[in-house]
């Protein structure tokens, strides 16, 4: 009923030389393995190079970040028309590292969101609590509500085109992780929340990630989980023998 994602999201690594090796590597290794969608989300200057190098396998190529302005005076932003016109198909969008250090609020990823939408683009949107609010019990109305000003104006047929991965933000590089169950119930919540936003088919056909320190021991347990369908993969998807492992824990 949903499709499993698993997408590696390279942040500030790998130059285009790299990233040409490094598909290389990997493409053998994941050949055949249909029952999941296989994305790598690299920096701007590496992905011409990594479509190049994707082509003819079964991985697909996104981008780190994208402006919501169309064009402009916005020295060193790149526009979803940028991106498509590079043959760039997925974007990740409200990244915990991009609120944090960047100044991302909702209401940016919103904006970001819609004109990604627009241009044509699949959206990996990230959303999540910190710790502060895990520790005080109240991640559910955090998520609940990040996920209604996240997909302000977002319609039901964009919706298609959203994927969204839910990171604690507390577990993000520090090496924590949250319990399976943990991920499971939060990602129901999201879930529950599309379901009041647009219906619970669509709340149903909606591919919901973990976007928080998932590696190659921990994959298998969380993919199981129902309300899991992927991974947003940070550190791990910079090895290639480690994705292999979590892509290979979603197509078992």
């Amino acid at each position: 009923m949903r499709r499993t994602v698993i997408a590696g999201n390279w942040k500030m690594n790998m130059t285009p030389a790299q990233t040409k090796a490094f598909i290389a590597e990997l493409a053998p290794m994941v050949a055949g393995m249909d029952k999941c969608d296989i994305v790598l989300c690299v920096p701007y200057v590496d992905i011409a190079t990594a479509v190049e190098a994707a082509k003819g396998t079964n991985i697909k190529i996104g981008a780190e970040n994208v402006h919501f302005a169309e064009s402009g005076a916005y020295t060193g932003e790149i526009s979803a028309k940028m991106l498509c016109e590079i043959g760039t198909e997925y974007v990740v969008i409200g990244h915990s590292e991009r609120r944090q250090y960047f100044g991302e609020t909702d209401a940016t990823v919103n904006l970001r969101t819609k004109a990604a939408l627009a241009a044509g683009l699949k959206v990996i949107l990230c959303l999540g609590e910190v710790k502060d609010e895990r520790l005080n019990g109240i991640t559910d109305e955090v998520v609940a509500m990040q996920t209604k000003l996240d997909l302000l104006g977002v319609s039901a047929e964009e919706m298609k085109n959203v994927i969204i991965a839910y990171e604690p933000v507390w577990a993000i590089g520090t090496g924590l992780t949250a319990t399976p169950d943990q991920a499971d119930e939060t990602c129901g919540v999201i879930r529950r929340t599309l379901a009041e936003l647009y219906g619970i088919e669509l709340a149903e056909s909606t591919t919901i990630q973990y976007g928080g320190s998932m590696n190659d021991g921990n994959a298998a347990e969380l993919l199981a989980k129902v309300n899991v369908d992927g991974g947003l993969i940070g550190g791990a998807s910079l090895k290639t023998d480690k994705f292999t492992a979590i892509i290979k824990a979603a197509n078992s």
